[in-house]
């Protein structure tokens, strides 16, 4: 039968395991753009479209899903894995997270702001796109939160569909330093929980008596 303290450093594990799995979560993904089998999708409601951006000058060919490392030119490509948005006229505004809010931005978030176009740093007005893959480029100035939205309208009913994706940019660490401190936590409760922290502690004593 597993002794109590057994027990407690088995529930320590377990929690530490659940906060980086959460922490992780919201690396790889964030608002309207998730993680489907190793490959980003952006949802526009029932409308979806693989999602990549690219920082050529400085990253090459490398492949991000939202933060992205560098101040630098930077292209957000969308494959659309629906026909009929070669059919909606689609627009793509990237403002300044001035919401406050990071990764936690919703629509709802980005429809209460009074003036979006003074927060606005980069805007492709609606177009009709007859090809199967959107691609805008922008060249950032700053590092920082930013917030992207696609708007797409359905012209046989006048349905909007609407996402918004907040990102870094110049998100060189992520979320490594939390990775590091719960590392730390987890070998310091480690030490605590199996008293390998107090048979050391005796051990230091008897070595200075």
């Amino acid at each position: 039968m597993p002794s109590f303290r057994s027990t407690l450093t088995t529930l320590f594990c377990v929690g530490i395991g659940g906060l980086l799995l959460g922490a992780a979560e919201p690396a790889r993904a964030h608002g309207g753009v998730v993680l489907e089998e190793d490959i980003c999708v952006i949802k526009m409601g029932f409308l979806s479209a693989h999602f990549t951006i690219y920082q050529p000058e400085t990253r090459a060919s490398e492949e991000f899903c939202e933060d992205v490392p560098d101040v630098t030119q930077t292209v957000f490509v969308m494959e659309y894995l629906h026909a009929s948005l070669q059919d909606m006229p689609l627009d793509f505004r990237i403002i300044r997270d001035v919401t406050d809010i990071g990764i936690f931005t919703r629509w709802e978030d980005v429809a209460a702001i009074e003036d979006l176009d003074a927060a606005t740093v980069f805007y492709a007005p609606p177009r009709v796109r007859r090809e199967a893959t959107f691609t805008v480029e922008h060249r950032f100035d700053e590092p920082g939160w930013y917030i992207g939205i696609v708007t797409t309208r359905n012209p046989d009913n006048n349905r909007t569909y609407e996402t918004v994706f907040p990102f870094e940019v110049g998100a060189n660490y992520g979320y490594l330093p939390l990775f590091v401190l719960l590392g730390v936590a987890a070998q310091i409760g480690y030490f605590v929980f199996t008293g390998a922290a107090g048979r050391w502690w005796r051990t230091l004593a008897g070595m200075r008596s």
